[in-house]
């Protein structure tokens, strides 16, 4: 009986330790980088995808043009050198014909995926000069007037806008930010798609799904970083067709699947722009030596995540997990923490037909191709560290800090917008790094080099 209870005992020791080493081996896992593998990506014609663009109608409902020049100033850049109508607005709108051939003004992805350098438009640069922080006064009474009055003496035009003035009233209320300088797309996405059938894409007036409270500030990646990648987002949690997800702006004002398929067939040819755009190198003059320096402890202590560079460079597609870098979770939680968004989408039109798209939510952040990351200050997934130095020195970061929007200079020293840091913050203009997911914390790795070998990386980095 002894022996028989003895063996009973052992048995379930080892069972246990079994279990404990599973356990071991899952939590092993969960702090090691995870390698994102390729999916199939279309092909297409990147000048038409330039084109298709710059003056598209992947959103069919806009302001009527004649409304929108009483209350615009012509635009006198033309950045784009466009032609008609479309010379005469800013880059970030299209000039298109309406279903119901009125002529409207649209909003379009350069809004946040376009920015003025020095003088210079560059087309696929993340917009850090968009004020989300006051986006809630877009939606006023002088705005439901001016709808009024079109609905009662221009009832075509009304029509033509309708979808547009459906969707901006439902998303401006709930998409502010708390400060200047960082975007809402997630909030945006997300509310649209509560407010779509999943499957026809029609617009429903009540919600399908609970939307989350407060937004998730981002700050938007450059777009030549996508030739390189294997996922979308910051979480990397955008696999497969990266079109399907390019084309999600369309959701703004889409009528159906129809008017959905016929945008999809265009963003291959979009897709394959995007991949031709090339990082601006570096314009001002680098010191040799101390690059090369920087090269060998980049190499040393960055590459492993970040890649390596030139014509024999390879990038690595990691997922880093929250444990190792330990940034601000808000962004990376609020996807695992709103499956029912993950579900409406895996389950929708765009993750159906010959380029599927899908959503695999992840416990951390990819670690991003670093090409041109001297231009695409400020510096982590939210935008909380101001220049490469505090990147590289997390004792360097600011609590509270302000850049000049009006006039705003760059510092080519430090790489970044130059900014003051101050006491306390004043709402919109102060980047307050103590708010819920504004964090400047994690990505400490570079604390442990000297102040030698961060300027010897900065300047090796300059010339990625």
């Amino acid at each position: 009986m002894y022996r028989k209870q003895h063996t009973i005992i052992l048995s379930l020791a080892v069972i246990v330790l079994l279990c404990l080493a599973f356990t071991s081996i899952l939590n092993d896992e969960g702090k090691k980088p995870v390698h994102i593998p390729p999916s199939v990506q279309r092909n297409g014609d990147s000048k038409k995808g330039y084109t298709y663009l710059t003056t598209g109608d992947y959103l069919k409902s806009g302001i009527p043009y004649s409304y929108y020049k009483l209350f615009n100033p012509k635009d006198h850049h033309n950045y784009l050198n466009r032609s008609g109508k479309n010379a005469l607005v800013s880059y970030a709108y299209n000039v298109v014909t309406a279903p119901n051939k009125v002529t409207v003004v649209v909003p379009t992805c350069l809004q946040c995926h376009a920015q003025v350098f020095d003088g210079k438009l560059y087309v696929g640069l993340g917009n850090t000069f968009h004020d989300f922080s006051n986006i809630a006064a877009a939606n006023n009474p002088v705005s439901d007037f001016m709808a009024n009055v079109m609905q009662t003496i221009t009832p075509k035009q009304y029509a033509a806008a309708l979808p547009i003035f459906n969707s901006f009233d439902t998303v401006l209320p709930s998409m502010q930010t708390e400060v200047r300088g960082v975007s809402s797309a997630y909030k945006l996405a997300t509310i649209l798609v509560a407010h779509r059938d999943p499957q026809t894409l029609v617009w429903l007036k009540k919600p399908i799904l609970d939307i989350p409270k407060g937004v998730i500030p981002t700050d938007i990646p450059a777009w030549w970083l996508l030739k390189k990648k294997n996922a979308m987002f910051y979480n990397g949690f955008g696999r497969g067709d990266f079109g399907k997800f390019l084309m999600l702006s369309n959701i703004l004002t889409v009528k159906d699947t129809a008017e959905a398929e016929e945008v999809n067939s265009h963003f291959g040819d979009v897709l394959a722009y995007i991949k031709s755009i090339n990082p601006p190198k570096y314009p001002k003059s680098i010191d040799e030596t101390l690059s090369t320096q920087g090269k060998a402890i980049f190499v040393n202590n960055c590459s492993r995540c970040h890649g390596t560079y030139g014509s024999n460079g390879s990038y690595p597609n990691l997922l880093i997990p929250a444990s190792i870098i330990k940034t601000d979770s808000l962004l990376y939680k609020g996807n695992q923490q709103n499956p029912q968004f993950i579900e409406w989408f895996n389950k929708s039109w765009f993750a159906q037909g010959d380029n599927p798209a899908r959503l695999q939510p992840f416990e951390g952040y990819i670690a991003p191709p670093l090409d041109g990351i001297w231009i695409t200050a400020p510096y982590l997934h939210n935008g909380s560290v101001p220049n490469l130095e505090s990147l590289l020195n997390s004792k360097e970061r600011p609590t509270y800090w302000k850049r000049n929007f009006k006039k705003p200079s760059y510092d080519y020293e430090r790489i970044g917008w130059a900014y003051h840091a101050v006491d306390k913050p004043e709402r919109r203009t102060t980047y307050n790094t103590t708010l819920p997911g504004y964090s400047n914390s994690g990505h400490t790795f570079g604390d442990k080099l000297t102040d030698a070998e961060r300027k010897a990386v900065i300047e090796y980095l300059k010339t990625l």
